[in-house]
């Protein structure tokens, strides 16, 4: 495995003029020889690329990444949490594995309600009752047992070696970290570890987890069972206990991952391959791409109105579908075959007025065509053309902000992607129905969206992104940028989004997503759009070339990875 580092690669650029395009807007791509490695933490990066530089596969270096970012990337990277993971192997099989979280046994559809039936506030996202079953262990250890190479101490190494001795907190970790500060103080065992001494991280200090390593050391000697069966299970279940939590120590005994078939779609030539239910990610995202698939978006222009005009409706129409349709398979049939046939896509673009906004009051479940925050992904490719792409999560950022006493596990407060009740937004605003309420060990509905893009058989793309409900749009928005505009996989995650999700009935745009004049004609059309700061953290590989049909003789992959994370601190 072997990267050429950024700014030598854009010296190699310039002399080859292949990334003119790119101005002055974004980077060139970095390049990487053998296989390429692509994280939101640099660490994590450099963990998994050594993985496969010692040999490993992308299922191995996935695994890596994954147990590195929980002890460097804490606000998302997890063990307390779950996930999904799509793969594509090099001889063209593909698999997707669920490792959602699941609610507890003992959860109930009103547990979030009052006695007058209206939802208590931030009762789904902060302490012990905001806490599903975590399934990121279980999900990377039967990744690895399965289809790996390379031993568990052996991918394991780095993460327990960084929570050991600690590592050096740069600008973006230490505001992460001060940014829930608050709520760390009020759970004296997240404090004592998310905190130094009481007084709030700066850059240049060592963060230190001890019980973390500990934990992450029993996991690389015992498996999954290390984590679901023992002492670490009991502690876990012994502080939600304490602290009005439902865990039980059956919940853990009983977990299990899903391994299923991803989502399947193809446009102009492209196949797709993304997130089944019990995530509405490959759905909602194929649906979109269906219903766009006959437009010449090239021709009318990236973020024109019109451009946007017609991408703003599938949105409109996928979310829909999506909020009211989409739940855990195992409690619910999804309607997938109805909603990714091309005829439905049809229909749809019947309904879309070329002159005119859609009104959201006018378009739901039951009328035609219709029936009745935050996460990290990172992408992983390697020589021998195999793909993985994880998206895992604690929903909000550092979850629930509880860590059960001697674990130094942050627990996830994914609870809150429940309808808690049918009609009223969670956290990102998401109005959703009947098909999402709270059951016992149920998985509650995702927008995480795990994707890998082939074409005439061959890999070209493996991207995906945090962002809670707006993951779908920005995984779709990466893919059209590079595959319709011709931007480098690095100008197509830096590039300004939009975003519409049905209900509430807006367009939200990035600063610089449109201009003035874009504005006012979406304005006269009947659309309300609302400036909101940068979102998301898109994070893709593109094989091939810094752009579809360039190349740079001796590099097999280019990454993409966007840097939101540290614009909004």
């Amino acid at each position: 495995m072997h990267l050429r580092p950024l700014a030598a690669f854009l010296a190699l650029g310039v002399l080859l003029g292949l990334l003119a395009s790119a101005g002055a807007a974004s980077p060139p791509p970095v390049a990487g020889e053998d296989g390429m490695v692509a994280s939101v933490h640099a660490l994590a990066t450099r963990v998994g690329n050594d993985i496969l530089r010692r040999g490993g596969n992308a299922v191995d270096a996935a695994v890596a990444v994954g147990y590195t970012l929980a002890v460097v990337y804490p606000a998302a990277g997890n063990l307390g949490g779950g996930g999904f993971m799509t793969i594509r192997f090099a001889d063209g099989r593909t698999t997707f594995l669920d490792f959602r979280e699941k609610a507890p046994l003992a959860a109930t559809a009103g547990m979030f309600l009052d006695r007058a039936g209206n939802v208590m506030p931030k009762a789904g996202l902060l302490g012990y009752r905001a806490v599903a079953v975590p399934g990121s262990v279980a999900g990377l250890d039967l990744a690895l047992r399965k289809y790996g190479s390379m031993s568990r101490r052996q991918v394991m190494a780095p993460a327990i070696a960084l929570a050991e001795k600690g590592f050096k907190l740069d600008e973006a970790d230490a505001a992460g970290l001060n940014e829930a500060a608050a709520d760390f103080r009020k759970d004296p065992p997240s404090a004592a570890i998310f905190l130094n001494h009481g007084r709030p991280y700066r850059r240049g200090d060592i963060l230190v987890q001890t019980d973390l390593a500990k934990v992450l050391r029993r996991i690389a000697r015992q498996g999954a069972d290390g984590f679901y069966r023992g002492p670490i299970a009991e502690r876990i279940v012994a502080a939600s206990r304490a602290n009005g939590g439902l865990l039980s120590k059956a919940d853990f005994a009983q977990y299990a991952v899903r391994e299923m078939r991803p989502i399947t779609c193809s446009y102009k030539g492209y196949v797709l391959y993304s997130a089944p239910p019990p995530s509405s990610g490959g759905v909602a995202l194929c649906e979109m791409l269906n219903i766009l698939d006959p437009y010449p978006l090239k021709d009318w222009g990236f973020n024109s109105a019109k451009t946007i005009h017609y991408m703003v409706e599938a949105m409109r129409h996928a979310y829909v579908d999506r909020n009211d349709d989409i739940g855990d398979p195992d409690f619910i049939e999804n309607p997938v075959g109805r909603l990714l046939d091309k005829g439905y896509a049809a229909a749809i673009r019947a309904h879309i007025d070329p002159d005119k906004a859609g009104n959201s009051r006018d378009i739901g479940p039951g009328t035609p065509p219709h029936e009745g925050s935050e996460t990290t992904h990172y992408s992983v490719v390697d020589k021998a053309g195999n793909a993985v792409a994880v998206t895992y999560s604690l929903n909000n950022f550092f979850g629930a902000r509880v860590t059960p006493a001697g674990t130094g596990i942050l627990l996830n407060d994914t609870m809150d992607d429940f309808s808690e009740k049918p009609g009223v937004p969670n956290i990102f605003g998401l109005v959703q129905g009947k098909a999402d309420v709270i059951a016992p060990h149920k998985t509650p509905l995702s927008s995480m969206s795990p994707t890998v893009v082939t074409k005439d058989g061959k890999l070209v793309m493996v991207l995906g992104s945090a962002g809670g409900a707006r993951i779908i749009t920005i995984v779709l928005q990466t893919f059209l940028d590079v595959v319709d505009y011709g931007m480098t996989v690095q100008e197509a995650v830096d590039a300004p989004r939009f975003h519409h999700q049905w209900k509430p009935d807006k367009i939200f745009v990035e600063p610089f997503a449109i201009s003035a004049d874009t504005r006012a004609a979406l304005e006269r059309m009947g659309y309300t759009v609302t400036q909101q700061s940068p979102w998301g953290d898109a994070v893709a590989i593109l094989l091939g070339g810094p752009a579809l049909g360039k190349t740079v003789s001796g590099y097999c992959c280019f990454a993409g990875v966007d840097d939101r994370r540290a614009a909004r601190y």
